[in-house]
């Protein structure tokens, strides 16, 4: 039994909750990409319908307005449209592409993972083979050859991003689940008559929701950066719906004319994908069992 200064330590000690809540607050950069992609998401719900004009306003005598020279804040583009606008709907439509992806791309991804890492044998080679079979080509060339095969559009560019994006998912969740199935709460599980669904989705999966939810907010970022490729490329979202991606593709003809089409466009793409690359290596040091408070 411990003795009584073991116990006494231990209940000093605060909860893993707590322990993880302390280092992702030390976390500056974590917590700065955090209230950026507030920011961002808050801009894209509710900006558009803040502002006098909206995406698809034409004020025909103000093209190629310069920013904050006017009326229109951050300028206005070849067809004179409102330059803020347009960026604030085309977050609205990148950050569902990002989002809405990686909802689809991590249950897939767990999924097929904690199946290959709970059976193992066969059906884990298997499963693990044509994840390394999808990982052999460039993702985007294979998210070019699907986006050429569909008719685009959100819901479709959506889909494709996700089927292109789960396999690191299901290489992360397997080899978790492959690790806990010999856990003695697993073989306990077990031994007292607990059905294979019971044990993955209520005994293992839990235990590996650290690191699934470290990928998933990472898939957000390649999710915005893969839209913003095929949109870039014409594949992608079509306009006269924004997005940060085709905003930028109808600006490379008026770059030296208008560098601010290609310019904001951009940094609102650099924001988005390094805060949540920030987001993510913060909450891997906070959900780390191993990394301890000094």
């Amino acid at each position: 039994m411990p003795t009584d200064a073991a116990l006494a330590v231990q209940l000093d000690q605060p909860p893993a909750g707590s322990r993880a809540l302390r280092r992702f607050r030390r976390h500056r950069l974590a917590l700065a990409g955090l209230a950026m992609i507030v920011l961002l998401s808050m801009n894209s719900a509710i900006g558009p319908w803040l502002l006098p004009f909206d995406d698809l306003f034409i004020d025909v005598m103000r093209r190629f307005a310069p920013p904050f020279a006017g009326v229109h804040l951050l300028g206005t583009d070849e067809l004179g449209r409102d330059m803020l606008a347009r960026l604030m709907m085309a977050g609205r439509v990148s950050l569902t592409v990002g989002f809405v992806a990686m909802l689809l791309s991590t249950a897939l991804g767990t999924v097929i993972g904690a199946v290959a890492g709970y059976y193992g044998g066969l059906v884990g080679t298997g499963l693990m083979r044509l994840v390394d079979a999808m990982l052999c080509f460039p993702a985007i060339f294979l998210l070019l050859t699907l986006a050429a095969l569909v008719e685009p559009g959100l819901g479709t560019i959506t889909v494709i991003v996700a089927l292109t994006s789960w396999m690191e998912v299901a290489r992360i969740v397997e080899g978790q689940i492959r690790a806990l199935r010999e856990r003695d709460f697993a073989v306990s599980a077990e031994v007292m008559g607990a059905s294979d669904r019971w044990i993955i989705f209520r005994e293992l999966l839990p235990n590996a929701v650290a690191a699934i939810v470290v990928a998933a907010t990472l898939i957000v970022a390649r999710a915005i950066l893969l839209e913003s490729y095929i949109s870039f490329l014409g594949y992608g979202i079509q306009p006269p719906t924004p997005s940060w991606g085709n905003m930028l593709n109808n600006a490379q003809q008026y770059f030296d004319r208008a560098p601010w089409l290609a310019i904001f466009p951009g940094v609102m793409i650099t924001l988005a994908v390094t805060s949540f690359n920030f987001l993510g290596d913060g909450l891997r040091d906070a959900l780390d069992p191993r990394m301890e408070l000094p």
